[in-house]
């Protein structure tokens, strides 16, 4: 992985970013603060040097540990669904990864508590989004399939990795009127699920066909978030 001081020669052009941003119109994608965010998000700095001149076409990447950076446009799906009732105080997000999907979201909510079961991961995702001037997210390495229950309820969560069943704590965390987007499936048979909490039960909307890795349980490594 690098950091901002990378150029990513040729890659972070105004030219290669707006044919991005064309392909996810194209796919539906209508919120304009979305599209500011993916115009915006400097991908090339999430990715591996090697991989830079990748970083802006609309692919997953691989970023390590058996883990990767979403497509942009599952990235812009998932962050327009979470917000299409309106903005979002607090938002919980299971699987930092990269932390390019923390990145899209963290302007267009109050708060964003973030967890990455991956100790590298969480650390690293840590100290690039303090470099390029992310400051509403708290990290912390964590089982996703427990959520952070000390800091419910959230008026949003987002998944990024796929469970075979939605994890019932997840639910519980939920707001009244709370949005969960999620993955749910096995490999290469997923679907992209938004739930809605109304009272106690949940408004469920299939939104898209997806491909993520799956959600495990447990950690890997010890890290100083909380």
């Amino acid at each position: 992985m690098n950091n901002p001081g990378h150029s990513g020669i040729g890659m972070t052009s105004a030219r290669t970013r707006e044919r991005l941003i064309k392909r996810l119109t194209s796919q539906g994608i209508k919120s304009l603060a979305v599209l500011d965010r993916i115009r915006n998000v400097p991908r090339h700095l999430f990715v591996d040097e090697a991989l830079e001149s990748r970083a802006y076409e609309d692919t997953a990447l691989p970023i390590g540990h058996g883990q990767t950076i979403s497509q942009p446009f599952v990235v812009a799906r998932m962050t327009e669904a979470l917000l299409r009732d309106g903005p979002l105080k607090k938002v919980l997000e299971v699987g930092t990864g990269c932390g390019y999907q923390t990145a899209v979201l963290a302007p267009l909510v109050g708060s964003i508590y973030s967890i990455e079961r991956i100790k590298p991961l969480a650390d690293r995702a840590s100290v690039l989004l303090k470099e390029i001037g992310i400051r509403n997210v708290q990290f912390s390495h964590s089982d996703g399939w427990e959520g952070l229950p000390r800091f419910q309820p959230f008026d949003g969560i987002i998944v990024a990795a796929a469970p075979q069943e939605i994890p019932q704590l997840l639910l519980g965390q939920l707001a009244q009127g709370g949005r969960m987007v999620i993955p749910v499936g096995p490999s290469r048979n997923q679907d992209l699920v938004m739930l809605t909490r109304k009272g106690d039960t949940f408004e469920r909307e299939v939104l898209d066909k997806v491909s993520f890795v799956p959600l495990l349980e447990g950690l890997k490594g010890t890290s100083k978030y909380p």
